[in-house]
């Protein structure tokens, strides 16, 4: 039987998880490729650029995280972003030669792992603030090409708190806290270092 949660616990600790991975989410933030994404000069060639490194992160989440959070998340298939990204980069005419791993840690534990999907399910709320922009940029302006940032649509806020809730159960349950704020460290980081180094225009 589930474990009623305690909401004040539940409170502090996604307080903490957001509070410690602050300056790693602003530090990914601060890259222009990441500025990009949200000026209303955005060129397509950059948002193709953006989307191809995003596959990455997801194609690495799908394959290295999803088997270990299989057990505790029942709707992980829904959450699979892969295929979306495909969509975009296909209506775009952007071809994606290779793929790239970007989480390589060897022994991610399933609190770590939970971390890191922390950070990756995240992206997708402020993927609704960044298609609005996106909804204004010629050739992106008809509902087109914005498979992926159109994600759950208008369940994203109920993705994102039945996620909050199986991560704060699991905290509870077995006291993870300090994993779970190493692996959304380490996703911030492993992302903005992909961002950082990944030149554009791979094939």
């Amino acid at each position: 039987m589930t474990k009623n949660l305690d909401p004040i616990t539940s409170f502090d600790f996604l307080d903490r998880l957001k509070s410690q991975t602050t300056a790693a989410h602003r530090k990914l933030e601060s890259l222009p490729l990441s500025a990009s994404i949200l000026s209303p000069k955005m060129k397509l060639e950059e948002y193709c650029h953006y989307l191809s490194l995003m596959y990455d992160v997801h194609y690495s989440t799908q394959e290295i995280i999803f088997p270990l959070l299989k057990d505790l998340i029942p709707d992980l298939k829904e959450r699979e972003k892969t295929q979306l990204i495909e969509e975009d980069l296909s209506f775009l005419n952007c071809k994606k030669s290779k793929t790239t791993s970007v989480f390589i840690n060897q022994d991610i534990t399933i609190p770590f792992a939970l971390g890191i999907f922390y950070v990756v399910e995240g992206s997708s709320l402020g993927g609704r603030f960044i298609l609005k922009n996106l909804e204004t940029i010629p050739g992106l302006d008809q509902q087109k090409g914005v498979s992926y940032f159109t994600g759950y649509g208008n369940k994203t806020g109920s993705y994102w708190k039945n996620f909050l809730n199986i991560l704060s159960v699991y905290n509870e349950q077995h006291n993870a806290e300090d994993e779970i704020i190493e692996g959304a460290v380490y996703a911030f980081e492993c992302i903005y270092n992909h961002f950082l180094n990944t030149v554009r225009n791979e094939n």
